[in-house]
Formats: structure tokens, sequence, C-alpha cells
């Protein structure tokens, strides 16, 4: 029975009241820390200009998640990744970054998670003075492939919409337009008499020539 209370039992009242001492001291800190809190916003409005190339560099040479972190703190993350964010608040506390000292010394004495507030105050005014980051754009080659394809439908409908419109132009002229009259049937002019000539008198028959009787034999 002894065994099992020394082994399990007064490790987790250990634990229990170990926390318990280690979030009040961590909300001390954090209280004493948002006391200065203003002390430290004036500050670094005054040394904005001197800090910002520091605080690009240091930035930058920070891997994707404390990146990610330092624009949207949550104390998740601050818990997941805490060497990380020891490591970034120490980098701040070289540079002398208005704040960092405390919030760092206290990160490392009772963890990220605990002093969430301070931290992410610090993160802000870090977020403040990097560059914004525009979207980025579509890429060049995909809008010109499908300029070419876009111009060609275009044409396309063009052509079909003339097309129909010449059609339907082409119906509205027929319904418009009369049937033509049936072609009059051109009545042959009264031919007039030719101006007569006198009569041409006909030829009287050929007469006979007259032979004359044969002669009476004589005795």
């Amino acid at each position: 029975m002894g065994s099992i209370w020394k082994s399990k039992v007064l490790p987790r009242f250990a634990n229990v009241f170990g926390n318990s001492k280690k979030k009040t001291a961590a909300a001390e800190a954090v209280k004493s820390f948002d006391d200065s809190k203003e002390e430290f916003a004036k500050e670094f409005e005054e040394k904005k200009t001197e800090l910002q190339p520091k605080v690009i560099e240091i930035y930058e040479a920070s891997p994707p998640p404390i990146k990610a972190l330092v624009k949207k703190p949550t104390e998740s993350d601050l818990k997941k990744n805490s060497s990380g964010v020891k490591k970034f608040l120490d980098e701040l506390v070289k540079i002398e970054f208005p704040g960092s000292k405390p919030v760092s010394e206290a990160a490392v004495k009772f963890g990220p998670s605990y002093v969430a507030g301070p931290i992410t105050f610090i993160f802000q005014e870090v977020s403040s003075l990097l560059p914004v980051e525009e979207p980025p754009a579509a890429p060049a080659e995909a809008t010109d492939a499908s300029a070419p394809a876009e111009e060609s439908a275009s044409r396309e409908v063009t052509a079909e919409v003339i097309e129909e419109i010449k059609k339907e132009e082409e119906v509205v002229k027929e319904e418009e337009t009369p049937p033509p009259p049936p072609a009059a049937t051109e009545t042959p002019a009264p031919t007039e008499p030719a101006a007569t000539d006198p009569p041409v008198p006909e030829p009287e028959p050929a007469k006979a020539e007259e032979v004359p009787p044969p002669e009476p034999a004589k005795a």
C-alpha cells in the first residue's frame, strides 16, 4: 500500500499543486507585463524605424511554423512550438525589442502557453514591421493561353450571330416583298395589210401552135 502511495498518488498531488503554483506565478508575471505595456508600446514607436530591418531579418530566418505563429498566435500553437517561440523571443532580446526580455524570461520559466497574452502583444508589434505580402498573381501563361481561345470563340459566336441575322433579314425581305404580277401576254398587234400593188396579169397559157391541115393527097 505504501509503495502505491509513493509511486502514484504523491506524484499526482505534486503535479496538481505544482501546476497551481506555476499558474499563479505565471499570472503574476502577466499582470506585471500588462502594467508596463503602455511603456513598451511607447518605446516601440520611438525605435520603430531602427528595429524594422533587424526584425525582418530575424523573421525571414525563422522556420515556416514560427512565421505563421508570429502572424496568428494561438495558445495551442505556442505550446506545440514552445522551443521555436523561445528562440524567436531570445533573438528579439538581442536587438533590444521593447518588452521582449521579461516575456522571454517568463516563457522560459513557465512555458509559452502560460504567458500567451504578453507573447501575443510582442508578436503583434513584430507583425506591424513586416512587409505586406501581396496575394500571388495568376500565372501569365494561363492568361495568355486562354486569350486566343476566348478570341477565337468570340469570333465564332460573332460569325454565327451575323449568319443568323442575315438569314432573318432574308426571311423578312421575302415576307415583305410582294410576289411579282403575272407577266402580261403580249397580244400581237394587228398587222396592217400591206399596200396593194397593182395586180400583175398572169401570163396567158401558151397557145398551141396552129399546125396547117395536111394537104389532100394528089391522084
